[in-house]
């Protein structure tokens, strides 16, 4: 049996990239409340370092540490694709790079590709699942080039003040 394809519309992949983008303003902004606001209770986030954080409360008092102590860089982003699993649940996959306060270039060392899983919650889309891998590309320096490159060209067309 073959399955039958999911529908959805161009509104819902907007639900979701706009869920996405929330995510990574709240942390260009510190904004460690916004940015656990918009995960279930039952979620994960999987950091960059491979670290771990469980529900809101935690995602939260994590990144309070973080926004406190550290001095962070800010993410620029290119949404690759929206997938939907179920008409409740989505896979949206990008690939980011970071600026380091006060630089206005990409820093390749902190290149990533992350996946965000969404789950309709009440009527509301949320974030179940979050990670963050490292794109280091390990033996294949053209590729790490050619994904900084084309970050940076995001960055350079932005009218974002965060991210000039």
């Amino acid at each position: 049996m073959i399955p039958s394809p999911i529908i959805h519309t161009t509104e819902d992949e907007t639900i979701i990239s706009d869920l996405y983008q929330h995510l990574l303003k709240s942390w260009n902004e510190r904004d460690a409340a916004g940015f656990s606001s918009l995960f279930i209770e039952q979620s994960t986030v999987i950091g960059f370092d491979g670290s771990q954080m469980n529900g809101p409360d935690e995602i939260q008092q994590s990144l309070e540490g973080i926004f406190k102590n550290h001095l962070t860089a800010r993410y620029v982003w290119k949404i690759r694709e929206v997938r939907f699993l179920s008409p409740e649940v989505a896979v949206l996959k990008s690939v980011v790079g970071m600026v380091h306060p006060d630089h206005t270039d990409i820093d390749s060392s902190k290149n990533a590709v992350q996946s965000m899983v969404a789950m309709k919650h009440h009527s509301n889309w949320l974030i179940t699942v979050f990670q963050n891998t490292p794109a280091s590309f390990d033996g294949h320096p053209v590729l790490s080039m050619e994904l900084t490159n084309e970050l940076q060209q995001v960055l350079n067309a932005s009218k974002d003040p965060l991210l000039v």
